[in-house]
């Protein structure tokens, strides 16, 4: 999909066009407010105080024709310059518009507003000449948004929208966006009974249903095996930590503000933790370490709470609960890179089995100016950039460097994929930590008998599992792999009276073999639970009837295909364990 933002012609056409819906606004609601109306990479938007009135998807179509009546009539769009007072003068009435202006700098700031007939904005600019010029725009949605993004402040209202050259090209971006909802992870886990979220519990905290906690272990068991085959120990540890704990890593002062505030017992403080490398880092000094010991690898499914804000909550995508596929390698800095390439390594195997190619690979660097957010220590950073540089190219990995885009501990390599919606996040990380391991003292003993410090290296291959499965579903319409669907096989008999029988024999079956799979005997019409079955998306469907109870066959069909298939039971239930043991893969 189009990034409007980063296209110059179609953001100057869009911000013109936010200016049009504001008049358009305004002209329906005179008591209208306007806070910012910016360009975004669907589009644009308008944040509006409308007062006691609310705006709803169906008023959109009536704004939509006054902006449209408002374009045929062709007025040009002006430019002014005026000075901070009067700007102040001009907007006196207008709080939102004052706000802005007061925050300027009065000695240097040439104030400047866009006029287009009877509607005035305060406005950098550019835009196009006339309002003539926006001819193929679209009102996406409405929603609600704090003045400043502040929960504090009050809710406006946020209305979305686009604008195009063409009709053919509106036209098509409305297809794609139409393509985009039926991907949303947040209805395919709707439809799926997959996951569900509900304010009286909290937004940003998930619950996953029976199907989604299904997919969720197969998930933790398929890293995990991984993990273990290459020398991986597996922990559990507590989801608090004590204040004292994040102040010794630095979290408490780097971080603090996406944590969940501090709760006082006992005399202690304690926070739900965002991150395991403390906890982990304790496990490392629970005993001390020879040379001998290392590379220890400690692993762990851990539940992280981040108080993200409310407007980046996105389903099981960005939560404030989840659970991070979280490991942290203890090396002497000789290993650094034969440990930091099996972890590129398993990056790509498990990319393979999904069969994920849209991605890039990013070097994120601290940025040496800001002195608040990282770690103060420049040979520190000189030494990690220029190691974790050096690993990258050697293995010959292509990547991009972004500077600022650390931790606040040191540099890493991110894995940023490009989801079906959305815009592209991180999915994979491997960051190498020198800060850590002296903040809490780490040491092993050295072959010369000293002792020293190890180097950690911080990874994530899944990510967090409740991303990683909204990314699944997404780039699958929630059409799941056999190996990760919750129902793998439905058996559904023709008739009770004659088929149940062999039905139930053939899910004993299947169900011996661990194979995940339901028996339909309930009292509806073939087509019916046939047609259920694929609205569910379970990737085999069996229809038990004369013929197969009588030869001991099985007829199948699978999820997406007209076609159905007959086997001998025994070559059908070797096909799928196959099929599943290969994850799908030839």
């Amino acid at each position: 999909m189009i990034n409007i933002k980063e296209d110059e012609k179609l953001s100057v056409k869009n911000h013109s066009c936010a200016h049009l819906l504001a008049q358009a606004v305004k002209h329906l609601y005179p008591q209208a407010m306007f806070w910012v109306g910016p360009v975004v990479e669907t589009g644009f938007y308008y944040d509006i105080d409308l007062g006691d009135t609310v705006i709803t998807e169906e008023d959109l179509a009536k704004i939509e024709k006054e902006m449209k009546k408002i374009s045929k009539d062709g007025k040009r769009i002006v430019r002014h310059e005026i000075s901070k007072k009067e700007a102040l003068e001009m907007f006196k009435d207008d709080p939102y518009k004052i706000d802005l202006i007061s925050r300027m700098n009065e000695e240097e700031t040439i104030i400047s507003c866009y006029s287009q007939g009877d509607f005035t904005d305060l406005c950098r600019g550019p835009h196009v000449d006339t309002v003539k010029e926006l001819k193929y725009f679209k009102l996406i949605k409405v929603s609600g948004a704090y003045w400043k993004g502040d929960a504090k402040n009050k809710m406006l209202q946020r209305i979305y929208g686009v604008c195009f050259d063409t009709q053919e090209d509106l036209d098509a971006y409305l297809r794609e966006l139409e393509e985009a909802k039926e991907r949303d992870h947040r209805k395919i886990g709707k439809e799926l009974e997959i996951f569900m979220s509900d304010d009286l519990i909290g937004r940003g905290l998930p619950m996953f249903l029976p199907n989604g906690y299904i997919i969720w272990q197969e998930l933790e068991n398929y890293i995990k095996e991984k993990e273990r085959k290459l020398g991986y120990l597996h922990v559990m540890t507590p989801c608090v930590g004590t204040v004292d704990l994040y102040k010794t890593s630095g979290h408490w002062d780097h971080y603090k503000e996406n944590m969940f505030p501090a709760m006082e017992v006992d005399g202690e403080a304690f926070v739900l933790r965002p991150m395991n490398c403390p906890h982990h880092m304790m496990i490392y000094a629970n005993k001390l370490h020879s040379y001998k010991d290392l590379p220890i690898r400690i692993g762990e499914i851990a539940h992280d709470f981040r108080y993200e804000a409310s407007g980046a909550v996105k389903g099981i995508e960005r939560g404030r609960h989840f659970c991070q596929n979280d490991a942290h390698l203890f090396v002497t800095p000789e290993q650094i890179k034969d440990e930091f390439k099996q972890v590129v390594d398993l990056i790509f195997d498990v990319y393979k089995d999904f069969n994920i190619t849209d991605y890039r690979c990013v070097l994120s660097l601290r940025d040496p100016e800001d002195k608040e957010k990282y770690h103060p220590d420049d040979d520190m950073w000189n030494k990690a950039e220029s190691e974790l540089r050096e690993v990258l190219n050697e293995l010959g990995i292509e990547y991009t460097e972004e500077i600022g885009e650390a931790a606040f501990y040191g540099p890493k390599l991110d894995v940023n994929v490009k989801p079906a919606v959305g815009n592209e996040y991180t999915l994979s990380t491997c960051q190498l930590d020198f800060c850590l391991p002296a903040k809490f003292d780490l040491k092993y003993v050295d072959a010369d008998g000293t002792k020293k410090t190890p180097v950690v290296l911080h990874r994530a291959i899944l990510g967090s599992l409740d991303r990683f499965m909204a990314y699944i579903l997404e780039e699958t319409k929630g059409v799941l792999p056999l190996w990760l669907s919750p129902v793998e096989i439905n058996v559904i008999p023709v008739n009770n009276e004659y088929h149940l029988e062999y039905a139930k024999e053939l899910f004993n079956k299947l169900d011996d073999k661990g194979i995940r799979c339901e028996l339909d005997s309930r009292d509806e019409k073939l087509s019916y639970k046939i047609r259920e079955s694929q609205t569910r998306k379970i990737p085999y469907t069996l229809v038990i009837g004369d013929k197969e109870r009588d030869s001991n066959i099985v007829t199948y069909r699978k999820f997406g295909t007209q076609e159905s298939v007959s086997l001998a039971t025994d070559d059908f239930i070797k096909m799928i364990e196959d099929e599943i043991k290969n994850k799908g893969n030839k």
